[in-house]
């Protein structure tokens, strides 16, 4: 990948591809990378790759060792159960709000996305479902002109999105995901408001149940 020009957003794309490359573990947690290779990969100099990885390490994906190197930072289990907690107290008041009031037009979308999601489990595109259901939970927040509640959780989200793509790749059987998924938009269309909370505490508890498992099969990626 090149990336040309100016100063600002050369850094601004050198830091969105290396945290995209992270989140999507084309860089996996404990892997080692320096200025020199990122900005030889890239086709900047220096400067904007150095600003990236101190971004990065302020927002945790990144840890910087003077004189033993950058590593994409291993998965700290407290943030992600953290970063759990936050997501569930807003989105379970947020799919209470939707289900009081949600336009035509995102709860079609919402169904669409259903329908992608349906073709993603089929190709068993694991980085395909990542990104459905990011797209999924933030028409929600839309729908109900909630996006900047939806910014702050991706401030906290980027060690528990770490997990929920580590999960995707290692088991593609989704069905229950999808299902909580259908349901939610049926409580939404429906006006089930009581449902829609408990089916949204129970998807973002699929972390949890899931945690174990995945420390076991991919251990050096946990701190």
């Amino acid at each position: 990948m090149i990336i040309k020009p100016t100063t600002s957003t050369t850094r601004d794309a050198v830091y969105q591809a290396l945290k995209e490359q992270i989140l999507m573990l084309d860089l996996p947690p404990g892997t080692g990378i320096s200025e020199k290779e990122i900005s030889v990969q890239f086709g900047v100099s220096r400067t904007p790759v150095r600003e990236s990885f101190v971004q990065l390490s302020q927002e945790g994906l990144l840890d910087i060792y003077p004189q033993r190197g950058t590593f994409v930072s291993l998965i700290d289990l407290e943030l992600v159960e953290e970063a759990r907690f936050i997501r569930e107290q807003l989105e379970r008041a947020v799919i209470s709000l939707a289900c009081e009031s949600f336009p035509e037009a995102p709860l079609a979308q919402l169904r669409s996305n259903l329908s992608h999601q349906q073709v993603s489990m089929k190709e068993k595109d694991f980085k395909m479902m990542f990104e459905l259901d990011e797209a999924f939970h933030r028409t929600i927040f839309e729908g109900c002109r909630k996006l900047n509640t939806w910014a702050v959780i991706q401030q906290v989200n980027v060690h528990l999105n770490r997990t929920r793509m580590l999960r995707l790749a290692a088991d593609h059987q989704w069905d229950e995901l999808y299902e909580q998924h259908r349901l939610m938009v049926e409580a939404i269309a429906g006006k089930q408001a009581e449902k829609a909370e408990l089916l949204m505490s129970a998807h973002l508890h699929l972390t949890i149940a899931d945690q174990t498992v995945l420390q076991e099969k991919f251990q050096a990626y946990f701190k």
